[in-house]
């Protein structure tokens, strides 16, 4: 369908509101400053708690947030650990605030937000292990938490989503904690820039192009190649005994396809997937809403997964 007409507005007020910037030479401490503005038109959504916590990890710690929503029933909770999208190089616990408190809210589920390393100055994998050790943090500190180290899933837009695919396979290959669900945000899965979304869509116009993720993944992992399969996680060798998916990408995405390559994948090795892609909007349209109210529909569809695979 054409691009949905709230998602144009926004990108002709982002266009006149913001300079070009050329992803391929521009420091990063540029891109930061030009994209680690939350995207706010009111209030945040309310949630009963919120509280910044710093998980003591091993050699280091991060900062995270914890969300809860009401909870009459006074039991722990379930628990979703969200990671930030970005490129692995942008993004904050700010950021996607917002995002955090609708799915605690849609979901009835706590949400901790991780503010892991960042690349350049932390590339591949030290975003990962710290995605990976909050897992392993949050189960340990179940009590701590209020919440159920039973019922636990992990979340992400974009590179968070490649960070929550791959801590679901270090989860199940390394003994953690027994994950009941993965929801992934228009993910991050391949380096491949042939494919057709990345032909049609990737002109930097929508939001997201092909310039800035050749930059994100060399800012990432260096002159690796190919990508380690945890980074490019459509290339991991084995799928099979994996957490249930919802995958959720966007039509106008370069990542459109290989989000829906890895929901095919998973689907191929035998685990429970829905996969949708959302007509009409673009790259980062969840961490929108408040822009184009359109995605709220995506959000709240987003809850109820989280919320039936955690019930």
């Amino acid at each position: 369908m054409p691009l949905n007409p709230q998602v144009d507005g926004f990108l002709k007020m982002l266009a006149a509101a913001m300079p070009a910037v050329d992803f391929a030479t521009a420091p990063v401490s540029t891109l930061r400053a030009l994209n680690d503005i939350p995207v706010a038109t009111g209030q945040p959504p309310e949630v009963s708690h919120v509280e910044t916590l710093t998980l003591d990890l091993a050699g280091r710690s991060v900062q995270a947030r914890l969300y809860r929503p009401s909870n009459s029933s006074g039991q722990p909770l379930p628990l979703t650990l969200f990671y930030h999208g970005g490129g692995w190089v942008m993004g904050t616990l700010d950021t996607h605030d917002a995002t955090c408190r609708m799915l605690a809210c849609h979901s009835g589920s706590a949400v901790l937000s991780v503010a892991y390393r960042l690349a350049p100055e932390h590339p591949f994998p030290a975003g990962l292990d710290d995605c990976t050790d909050a897992l392993l943090w949050s189960a340990s500190n179940a009590e701590r938490l209020a919440i159920d180290p039973a019922r636990i899933a992990v979340a992400g837009d974009s590179a968070g989503g490649n960070l929550a695919a791959a801590v679901a396979i270090r989860a199940r290959d390394e003994g953690g904690p027994a994950l009941r669900h993965q929801l992934l945000f228009y993910p991050v899965t391949d380096r491949d820039f042939t494919r057709p979304s990345y032909r049609n869509h990737g002109s930097g116009e929508l939001l997201l192009g092909t310039v800035a993720m050749e930059r994100f993944w060399t800012l990432y992992l260096g002159e690796r190649s190919p990508a380690p399969a945890l980074a490019a996680v459509l290339a991991a060798p084995d799928l099979a005994g994996l957490p249930p998916a919802t995958i959720i990408t966007a039509e106008y995405d370069p990542l459109h396809d290989e989000g829906m390559a890895y929901a095919q994948r998973l689907a191929d090795a035998g685990v429970p997937v829905l996969a949708q892609s959302a007509a009409g909007m673009i790259h980062g349209f969840i961490s929108l809403f408040e822009a184009i109210p359109d995605a709220l529909p995506w959000v709240e569809l987003a809850g109820k997964q989280l919320r039936e695979a955690l019930a």
